[in-house]
């Protein structure tokens, strides 16, 4: 059987990690591209030199032509540039825009076929940017970020409780900004609801209290990471979860994973990029997950939606 081709738009910080968990996992001979020359070449020398240390064999490029992503199974876009302290995501917008113009633009031609997970900033807009684009079904262009926001909102209720983090659920949904909505309701610790445990470790009101200081905190969790590096964003959770998400597909595991998605009427929102559960396999999103909210998410979700309509009528 041919193995799998994934290719990555951007070899910056998250392009390189991306690389090396492609490799770690060998999910498949992996392309990055960047328009810098040298930099992409140099990063998958460098994985490709260390596969006799970390027991990997796949074929490893860097190139600085859309050409070599021909044929690709799956295309992760990081390109873009990352924020800056005190910027907001939607600060990039406009300079963004013009580079994912040209990504989709070179996807279109060389990688008619594959599936695109888009990372790049303000992730809502850049997807539905990507899509228009390419004129790709809604189903294979899709973008990260509810894995990454519920993965931090999950190590910090595990942080507070004192349990591992690998036996908390939790979920967040909405545009990937400052609106994004975190479902207290449906988070729980090996099945068990989190603020039930919250409770009794603090009683109510003060358990009400701690819970509000994580959303805060989840929702303002990118801009912590940024004001801590002061040159650039977060890489590793980025390209971890769109690895979790990438894998789903490859190997068609069928995972329910928070997912920026193109909704057509699912939590009364229609035609726009929104975060929301869905089944990743083979095709991309194979279904989107729906459940009831009730009128306090639904509240939220309304004004995350709000912000992601507003982003990308800017666009326009």
């Amino acid at each position: 059987m041919a193995r799998k081709k994934i290719s990555l738009i951007g070899g910056g910080q998250i392009g390189g990690v991306l690389a090396q968990l492609c490799a770690l996992r060998e999910l498949g001979d992996v392309v990055l591209f960047d328009i810098v020359e040298g930099l992409p070449q140099g990063k998958m020398l460098d994985i490709a030199e260390v596969g006799p240390v970390d027991r990997y064999d796949v074929d490893l490029k860097g190139t600085n032509s859309y050409e070599d992503i021909k044929d690709s199974d799956v295309v992760i876009v990081t390109a873009g540039l990352p924020r800056k302290p005190g910027m907001s995501r939607d600060d990039l917008i406009e300079v963004n825009s013009k580079i994912m113009t040209s990504v989709a633009e070179g996807i279109k031609t060389y990688a008619p076929n594959s599936i695109i997970i888009v990372i790049s900033n303000p992730l809502d807009a850049m997807v539905t940017l990507c899509q228009k684009i390419t004129g790709f079904p809604y189903s294979r262009v899709i973008g990260q970020a509810g894995v990454l926001d519920s993965a931090r909102f999950a190590s910090f209720i595990a942080w507070e409780l004192g349990v591992s983090v690998k036996d908390v659920t939790a979920m967040t949904l909405g545009g990937h900004g400052d609106d994004m909505v975190p479902l207290v309701r449906y988070t729980s610790v090996c099945g068990i609801p989190v603020m039930e445990l919250l409770e009794q470790k603090y009683g109510a009101e003060k358990a009400k209290e701690v819970m509000e200081a994580m959303v805060k905190r989840t929702r303002g969790a990118g801009g912590e990471v940024v004001a801590l590096l002061k040159t650039g964003s977060a890489f590793y959770s980025p390209a971890s979860s769109a690895i979790a998400m990438a894998e789903s597909i490859l190997k068609d595991q069928k995972r329910v994973l928070p997912t920026c998605c193109f909704l057509q009427g699912e939590f009364g929102v229609n035609g726009y990029y929104v975060g929301v559960p869905a089944v990743l396999g083979d095709k991309g999103v194979e279904s989107i997950i729906q459940f009831k909210l009730d009128a306090e998410e639904q509240a939220m979700m309304d004004k995350s939606v709000a912000a992601v309509k507003g982003l990308v009528d800017s666009m326009k």
